[in-house]
């Protein structure tokens, strides 16, 4: 991948998933709310890790935008990933698997442990995390390779990266880069815990900074306050250029300068929603790379998520995400 093709430049928390299939009631004894993202220290995530001591987790190399820009370069668009690990085992597995798909890797090391994400799958496919930053956390302005993000066309980010203040000095510090270099900033909610601690921040960054936005429904009611999805969506859509609302099983609504569009599901079977949200972004973004339209653009995005929810885990592996690509139904004409 030539450096002067990078079309998406991401930063995030690159954390190693531990996935396990569990009981709701499991979820009750452990004391753990279901569907959210938990921030834990390390003694509670051994705790839960004992708890299941008899049952043999997965391993995924994981983290909101390094699966979302992970899948972006499977589908061919050229991506750069930004994060902090630790110099341990998890991280040079990350660093392995990275290089196996291609992205061009910016990630930096941390005196410190690689951070890890304890994912609990109840039947119905939803999923309960249990997250321990790690070196994540630790991520500031000087990680950023700045010459690389001002050739880049997209920054992409979440607002996991609000967890602390070093976390956020180096977003505002990549957005005025990308303010000042016409790069259309792109960001994902991300979580209702996420919305529930930084509401107030989040709603100035997206009236001033973002150009387009991802949320679903549970992270919108909170942000306006409004229980119909379909205002509340509008309510973005005039504070953004591009947004595009996750509706879970109902599809999607898009919004392309204040005009809306719903885009219907598939009928499928979900088996597991971990990281739904995460390949939704990367169908979306590498269509808009390719020139399309927002609505379609949601329908790309709408199709992958339902390809990732039929299996177990956050990401495609990548002969899965190079087959995919050629079965997704592109429009063969550009806007």
């Amino acid at each position: 991948m030539k450096i002067d093709d990078i079309a998406i430049y991401g930063i995030g928390n690159p954390l190693i998933d531990v996935v396990f299939r569990i009981e709701d009631s499991d979820l009750i004894n452990l004391g753990v709310e279901k569907g959210i993202m938990h921030l834990v220290d390390e003694g509670r995530q051994k705790e839960i890790l004992n708890y299941f001591k008899n049952k043999s987790p997965i391993y995924h190399p994981g983290g909101s935008a390094p699966n979302t820009l992970i899948t972006c370069t499977g589908l061919g668009i050229p991506g750069v990933i930004s994060g902090k690990v630790g110099e341990d085992e998890f991280g040079n597995i990350y660093r392995s698997q990275i290089n196996k798909y291609g992205i061009i890797s910016r990630l930096v090391t941390g005196d410190g442990p690689t951070g890890s994400s304890i994912i609990l799958v109840t039947p119905d496919g939803e999923r309960t995390m249990n997250t321990h930053l790690g070196m994540c956390q630790e991520f500031s302005m000087s990680d950023i390779d700045e010459t690389l993000l001002s050739k880049s066309k997209f920054l992409y980010f979440t607002g996991y990266m609000w967890d602390t203040d070093s976390q956020k000095s180096a977003i505002k510090h990549a957005l005025s880069i990308a303010k000042e270099n016409k790069i259309k900033r792109v960001f994902d909610v991300a979580d209702p815990f996420a919305v529930q601690r930084f509401k107030d921040s989040f709603l100035t960054l997206i009236k001033d900074e973002a150009d387009i936005v991802f949320s679903n429904k549970d992270e919108l009611e909170i942000l306006f306050d409004i229980e119909n999805i379909e205002e509340a969506t509008l309510s973005l859509g005039e504070m953004t250029h591009i947004s595009a609302v996750k509706l879970g099983k109902d599809g999607c609504y898009v919004v392309e300068n204040e005009n809306l569009s719903k885009i219907s599901p598939r009928p499928i079977i979900a088996r597991d929603s971990t990281g739904a949200g995460d390949i939704f972004a990367a169908g979306f973004l590498s269509a808009l790379c390719k020139g399309y339209s927002a609505k379609i653009a949601g329908e790309i995005g709408s199709y992958l998520a339902e390809e990732i929810i039929q299996i177990t885990g956050a990401q495609f592996e990548i002969s899965v995400i190079k087959q995919l690509n050629t079965k997704i139904p592109w429009p063969k004409e550009v806007l």
